[in-house]
């Protein structure tokens, strides 16, 4: 293996060319390549463009255009048809309405994120309160009352028309927040708490006392849907969200996971080819690529480098060799076509596997990112260099020992 020093760019070995987050059909074309090899009853299409939407969404490109998949949630639904699953632009959250007796749904809404209970909070130590008469216990209530009443003021003073809190929210507030017209979700996670910051701007807040119009969030819609069996929050239509959901529908539990598997690979590849703004094209076109090239720089060598160098490129033959065999072509005549194809300069040259010609791999929409060629090879020169070291200390360790006494 020569020294890494003297061997050339990935770039230069596999004629990657660029793409940016604002070419869709690029990126449609690289999420179908990844899922064409999936199961024929699943939405590929759909599927497809779920992901590049998804993922242009959460995109930093602030931040070297960085797409963290884990602002991409995904909630399956066992009931319903495949056509049915979308993407929301905001936050889908596996809850229900505090209270019946709130607005189902609320347009324009602004939102108030809260990690502060909504209740009376209470005492960590026990005490014991004397009540002699029935005005007493009146003005003992009263007094809850208009604590809770006071925090629903509060939050009617903000603008907030929906509240999305941590914590528990009390019986006696849920009615008066249903009176007000406020859709209140409680006992939110974390996790979702801090998506739902993501998509709507919304700052989560532990005092009402200073609540400012920059700390509200902003969503076209939030309302409660019944699907299936079960009940979800959805907010929806975000201006600009930086934090996503989507909706897998299928008839079965077999179906909702192969989609969501299906969804995962399409998600990744498309984040990758973002993130580094490179693709190639497939259909072992690159592989090819890079044998002729390495072949090329073996003529430099002289002695074992070149001997290794020969044999790593040979190696690299057995991406469009396994192509061609698994479509059921002479891999011998498809290596020798190919070889053909890329010497005269057509560098995108690969295997239609449905035709049994070589043919411009770009031209028909078959391309990958350059991240999971450049993986693909680093991952098998480890493994192939593992089994080596690990072949010689068993090789060292199989010493001729004395033979044991007769008897």
């Amino acid at each position: 293996r020569p020294p890494r020093s003297t061997l050339f760019p990935y770039t230069t070995l596999f004629r990657s060319k660029s793409v940016s987050p604002e070419q869709e059909d690029i990126l449609l074309n690289i999420a179908s390549t990844a899922i064409k090899g999936k199961e024929d009853h699943l939405p590929k299409a759909k599927l497809a463009q779920i992901a590049v939407n998804a993922v242009r969404a959460v995109a930093d490109i602030d931040d070297g255009r960085k797409a963290d998949l884990k602002e991409i949630k995904i909630e399956k639904i066992e009931g319903g048809s495949i056509e049915d699953s979308e993407l929301v632009r905001g936050v889908v959250l596996d809850k229900e309405r505090a209270s019946i007796n709130m607005p189902r749904k609320i347009d324009n809404a602004r939102i108030l994120l809260l990690n502060k209970a909504i209740e009376i909070k209470k005492t960590e130590t026990k005490s014991k309160i004397d009540i002699a008469t029935p005005e007493q216990m009146i003005s003992f209530l009263s007094q809850e009352e208009n604590l809770l009443e006071e925090i629903v003021r509060q939050i009617e003073k903000s603008g907030a028309n929906v509240v999305f809190c941590s914590k528990g929210i009390a019986d006696i507030a849920s009615d008066y927040l249903a009176k007000s017209n406020i859709l209140a979700v409680k006992s939110v996670s974390e996790k979702d708490m801090e998506k739902l910051s993501r998509a709507t701007d919304a700052k989560i807040l532990t005092e009402l006392e200073t609540v400012s119009d920059s700390d509200i969030g902003k969503a076209c819609t939030v309302e409660e849907k019944k699907m299936v069996d079960k009940k979800f929050i959805l907010v929806r239509d975000c201006s600009n969200p930086k934090s996503v959901s989507v909706l897998l529908h299928g008839g079965t539990k077999h179906v909702v996971q192969s989609m969501e598997i299906t969804l995962n690979d399409a998600l990744r590849v498309v984040s990758a080819v973002i993130e580094d703004g490179k693709y190639v094209a497939g259909g072992g076109s690159p592989e090819i690529e890079v044998e002729l090239r390495l072949r090329e720089y073996a003529a430099s060598l002289t002695g074992r480098e070149q001997l290794a160098v020969y044999k790593f490129a040979e190696a690299i033959d057995i991406i469009p060799k396994t192509l061609a065999e698994n479509g059921g072509l002479d891999s011998l005549d498809i290596l020798i076509k190919l070889r053909s194809q890329h010497e005269k300069g057509d560098r995108d040259a690969g295997i239609d596997i449905y035709t049994g010609n070589v043919v411009d791999m770009a031209d028909m929409g078959i391309i990958e990112p350059l991240r999971v060629k450049i993986q693909a090879i680093n991952s098998a020169t480890e493994a192939a260099s593992m089994i080596l070291r690990i072949d010689d200390v068993i090789a060292a360790g199989k010493e001729k020992l004395p033979g044991t006494p007769p008897g």
